[in-house]
């Protein structure tokens, strides 16, 4: 009948679907946009300031439950049957997924092709770092994790916020162009596979150089970057490294010492923040560390 139309339970427009959230687009009409997404649980996602500060975006969270924190820190609990409207935003908003959830959203302004655009450059590089290293993939995530959380301490504004989350996991993408013996090697590398393994925050950072994401280039390139200058590939020292580098660091430290590895157990949450302190002004930012302490205390993850 003209004007009037049946859908079926599982069809849809376009779909995004990776590891962490599927997005089905089942509406683009007339300037109206309806997305169902699914986001499985221990997952963040944000509500952004629109381009369009006119825009209207609505969420129905029709199951699930989600966790909302705004940029003052105040939190509330969202169950099925709740709804959000966003219009005007002015700072980002996070949301955790304490159960896998279920969302209707309505947009009054096209924004599904720019989340397939995204969505699509990370699940393609995301898939080629687990092919070689399956470990890097959920410890980039966990440390996009912890570095928004100490960002949003910190205040960060929306553009440099997204910066930071995308970077943080991407960080370790170079990777794969390290050989999996030298990645999976139970006991100390070599010189020569250190000289190897050093090179993947360059590497990482050129693959970007060729993407929609090519200004997180600066951020990769940085990630090992240490205050007094040991770090690596160009020994940086204090401010000529980038703070949402400096962010990674200390995140990236953090999640590598308390994760099982082939040559070591796993550290608690404890020691590991401990040793990161003990290097607080040397080689990590003394800011970005007692930031940390906080996320990690208000998480539960020390006492």
């Amino acid at each position: 009948m003209r004007g009037f139309s049946i859908k079926k339970a599982g069809q849809f427009l376009e779909q995004v679907n990776n590891d962490i959230t599927k997005i089905d687009l089942l509406l683009n009409s007339s300037g109206l946009e309806i997305m169902q997404q699914y986001i499985d649980k221990g997952n963040s996602f944000y509500i952004y300031p629109g381009e369009h500060p006119e825009a209207l975006e609505f969420y129905y969270i029709v199951d699930g439950h989600v966790r909302c924190e705004d940029y003052e820190g105040e939190k509330s609990e969202l169950n099925s049957g709740d709804y959000i409207c966003a219009q005007g935003l002015e700072e980002p908003v996070h949301f955790k997924v304490l159960e896998k959830v279920k969302i209707l959203i309505f947009s009054s302004e096209e924004s599904f092709y720019h989340i397939s655009e995204k969505l699509t450059v990370l699940r393609d590089v995301a898939k080629k770092v687990e092919y070689k290293d399956r470990y890097t993939a959920k410890h980039s995530q966990r440390v996009a994790e912890y570095s928004v959380s100490i960002a949003r301490k910190m205040k960060m504004d929306a553009t440099h916020l997204k910066r930071l989350n995308r970077a943080a996991f991407l960080h370790d993408i170079g990777k794969v162009n390290v050989p999996e013996e030298i990645l999976n090697k139970p006991g100390k590398l070599t010189e020569e596979e250190y000289k190897i393994m050093k090179k993947h925050p360059a590497d990482g950072a050129a693959m970007v150089e060729q993407t929609y994401y090519k200004d997180l280039a600066p951020i990769i390139h940085q990630h090992h970057e240490r205050l007094d200058g040991s770090g690596y590939p160009d020994g940086l020292k204090g401010d000529e490294i980038l703070i949402e580098a400096k962010i990674i660091a200390v995140s990236d430290t953090f999640d590598a010492l308390t994760e099982d590895r082939i040559y070591r157990k796993a550290w608690t949450p404890q020691s590991a923040l401990e040793e990161i302190k003990a290097h607080k002004g040397d080689l990590y930012d003394e800011t970005v560390v007692e930031l940390f302490e906080e996320v990690l205390r208000e998480e539960g993850k020390i006492d």
